[in-house]
């Protein structure tokens, strides 16, 4: 298994690889300086030399005495000990060599073909020395030009830098194991806001989602960090709480069934009854049994619906039609209610024609039932007054509206928030007992569940009468971005 390795342990490795990186390199740059003044230094001292004997061959003591300009270089030299001289004629005769230095003949048959002062260097014995290799003009008469080798030891230097390599073998661990120590110091202070939020989250529980990460009290790197854990929270919170009405309200809806039943068959239980009182009361419990199936159903729909939603089949759908055909069903329920139906308009678009139906129905339903007094359809509208609903349809371009408008009261402004919720009734005077699925307050959620997964929206907006839902789907017609099968959710296909 891997080791993970904490911020603090990672941020102080990598504090010290960085630090011995750049030890490492300021120790060779310092280094490579080193030389290269040795090496300029050198140059200086040789090339003062080379001068001397210059100055030297160029009046010499003696004109034409090859032994007296012998006794004069050696009494230049003889200050420096270290110091060794070769001269050379251009062709080759050997003037001057030191007995105990052999100079290096590659650089010497070098500096004869390129005729270029150049210094180089070259180990002997236990021994290192650096040279300048020049070609030197003589006043002597019997003498052609001179090639001159000056050098000098160069052990002094050597030792030098075999002490400066030690001590930066020992300075740079060193320097790495104290930059280890003052990292890990660093990361610890760094990181110290990340164990206030650790704090923080961990407060957070079931019963307390109201506790929030401190924003103010974090660097600038980790607002955004908060500010998203604040917001994750605030979405947990909502989650949570209408996860925990979802549940009471599921509790009341199932219990009233449940009760009545019981209730009922606890009665026909209790003494002997007559056929007829028996029907009466399967009859009943029937009654309540399909409530009970209606509503496991529907829950069953929007669990699917929360997992992606899935489209068993789809095709193209005239919408028109399809409301045509919803107005004619509900036209008795509208006639009773008081109710005028009204349509408008022509849209095509891709889907399950089931689904939107059912979408569809559930709008109208809801409108119908809205539209009359007060809210209350079925009672008349005051004055003799028919309520009205009204439904538009609008294609355009690449996107179809559906607008369901009804008369009545208007949606009061807290309610509109919650209208899409589960369970959710605005009236508290409605009757409990409904044949149709809005009754539950599953209805809105369904047809909310049902446009999402068409790739839709659905809104609702209120003003000083009635209400008005507004669907947007994607248009159907050729060359539109209607929903295509292959867009679809495919991972509740199998479910049933």
């Amino acid at each position: 298994m891997k080791l993970a390795l904490s911020l603090t342990a990672r941020l102080t490795l990598l504090f010290v690889l960085v630090s011995s990186s750049v030890l490492i390199g300021l120790g060779w740059l310092l280094n490579a300086a080193v030389e290269r003044h040795f090496i300029e230094m050198d140059r200086g001292l040789l090339e003062g030399k080379v001068e001397v004997l210059e100055r030297l061959l160029a009046s010499p003591p003696q004109a034409g005495e090859i032994q007296a300009l012998d006794d004069a270089v050696i009494d230049m030299f003889r200050s420096d000990p270290e110091l060794k001289i070769f001269v050379q004629t251009v062709g080759g005769s050997l003037i001057l060599a030191p007995p105990d230095l052999p100079f290096p003949e590659q650089a010497i048959d070098r500096q004869r073909v390129d005729q270029a002062d150049m210094i180089f260097s070259w180990r002997n014995g236990g021994s290192r020395y650096r040279g300048l290799a020049t070609t030197m003009q003589t006043a002597l008469p019997d003498l052609a030009p001179l090639l001159v080798v000056v050098a000098i030891n160069i052990d002094h230097h050597e030792r030098f830098m075999a002490r400066y390599g030690r001590t930066l073998s020992v300075f740079i661990p060193v320097a790495a194991f104290l930059s280890g120590l003052l990292g890990w110091w660093a990361a610890r202070r760094g990181l110290s806001p990340l164990h206030l939020l650790q704090e923080r989250a961990a407060s957070v529980t079931a019963s307390q989602l109201d506790r929030r990460l401190p924003e103010e009290s974090v660097p600038r790197e980790l607002k955004g960090l908060a500010r998203e854990l604040n917001r994750m929270l605030i979405r947990l919170e909502e989650a949570f709480r209408r996860l925990s009405n979802f549940s009471s309200d599921l509790a009341h809806e199932m219990r009233t069934p449940v009760s009545n039943l019981l209730t009922q068959t606890q009665v026909a239980l209790s003494r002997s009854r007559t056929e007829g009182e028996y029907q009466e009361t399967l009859a009943s419990n029937a009654e309540e049994l399909d409530r009970l199936s209606r509503m496991i159903a529907d829950m069953l729909f929007l669990a699917r619906a929360e997992n992606g939603l899935s489209l068993p089949s789809i095709e193209e759908i005239r919408l028109h039609d399809e409301i045509a055909d919803l107005l004619e069903f509900y036209d008795a329920l509208a006639d009773e209610a008081g109710v005028r139906l009204q349509a408008s308009g022509r849209a095509v678009v891709r889907g399950n024609r089931l689904m939107l139906r059912r979408a569809l129905s559930n709008l109208l339903s809801n409108a119908i039932r809205h539209a009359g007094q007060g809210g209350q359809g079925g009672q008349g509208c005051e004055g003799g007054e028919a309520g009205e609903v009204r439904i538009d349809l609008a294609e355009e371009s690449a996107v179809v509206s559906l607008i369901v408008e009804n008369s009545g009261d208007p949606i009061p402004p807290e309610v509109i928030p919650m209208i899409f919720d589960r369970f959710y009734r605005a009236e508290s005077d409605r009757p409990r007992h409904e044949g149709a699925t809005g009754g539950l307050g599953l209805g809105l959620a369904i047809t909310q569940a049902i446009v999402h997964a068409h790739g839709g929206h659905v809104s609702v907006t209120s003003g000083r009468a009635g209400a008005s839902f507004r669907v947007t789907l994607p248009s159907g017609k050729s060359g539109g971005n209607g929903v295509r099968e292959s867009d679809a959710p495919k991972n509740l296909a199998n479910r049933p």
